[in-house]
């Protein structure tokens, strides 16, 4: 939708009010911390370069990734995570200089589809705790959504995830953690025992731009050591708080640096993350009175 005469791109421009410059630092600060009383729909567009027995390939992924908090007291909410990953990758399994027709190589180069869903529910307060502690702790499941045997693990999971940070003045930082165990696996499949790490540290400026250092670590529990358990990204991101008419939104962008990864991992990477925010607890606009409404 075209700009208006007279609306604001941007919530840093000169015309900027001062109410409009609160709620952007508000909403800035709300999206560093992972459980924020807002509605968010991120969109994360990922792309990795490095992967396969080539070196070659790469893997495109959009993370569709609805963030939704309930209220179910005045001093508690329950926000529910999801991560909704499309897929597309070239070459992750292809085996250079082996024959087409060998098991071993993929029907396919290269794959196209759904991966796996995860869901997680925090049980958090809507104040902070101690020394200004911030918390959620709640289930996490792992749907097996993956529509292609090379694009998912074949099982539902559950796990328990943590998340604990703490905001002081433009500063955040904190850490995200689950722990997923499979509980039904596909036949043909195995089992699986992952645990995921996300630390965190972001300061966010006057302009209401937030500069982002974290890292998405991954350990896969059931691979032998030669083939290796970790993968860590080191991640860097940019983002700014924008408004295009009355619609708020953030504009992210980060590189990747994998400072580990298992045998045939990725080596470098990029991100870039539009995400639409709806802010909660606001009232709704009074009904004009007509003929039907009185």
């Amino acid at each position: 939708m075209p700009l208006q005469s007279g609306e604001n791109f941007s919530y840093g421009a000169v015309t900027e009010s001062s109410s409009e410059a609160a709620e952007a630092d508000k909403l800035a600060k709300q999206l560093a911390n992972p459980i924020a009383s807002l509605i968010s729909v991120p969109f994360q567009a990922n792309e990795d370069w490095g992967y396969g027995p080539s070196g070659n390939g790469y893997k495109f992924t959009l993370n569709i990734q609805p963030v939704i908090p309930i209220s179910i007291s005045k001093d508690w909410n329950v926000i529910v995570r999801t991560i909704l990953p499309v897929v597309s990758q070239h070459d992750l399994f292809y085996i250079p200089n082996l024959p087409k027709n060998s098991p071993l190589q993929p029907q396919n180069r290269s794959q196209d589809g759904l991966s796996d869903t995860t869901q997680s529910f925090f049980l958090s307060p809507k104040n902070p705790g101690p020394f200004g502690l911030i918390w959620g702790l709640g289930p996490a499941f792992l749907y097996p959504t993956g529509t292609n045997d090379l694009l998912g693990s074949g099982t539902f999971s559950i796990g328990p995830t943590l998340v604990v940070l703490k905001q002081t003045g433009a500063w955040t930082m904190g850490a995200l953690m689950n722990q997923l165990w499979s509980v039904v696996i596909e036949e043909h499949r195995s089992s699986l025992s992952q645990m995921f790490v996300q630390p965190f540290i972001a300061y966010t400026t006057k302009t209401h731009t937030t500069f982002t250092l974290s890292s998405e670590s991954t350990a896969n529990w059931n691979a032998t050591s030669a083939d290796g358990k970790w993968t860590v990204p080191l991640i860097f991101q940019i983002s700014q708080i924008l408004k295009i008419g009355r619609q708020p939104i953030s504009i992210q962008i980060g590189g990747k640096y994998y400072a580990d990864s298992p045998r045939y991992g990725p080596d470098w990477g990029v991100r870039l993350n539009l995400t639409l925010l709806y802010p909660t607890g606001g009232r709704p606009a009074p009904v004009e009175k007509t003929g039907l409404v009185k």
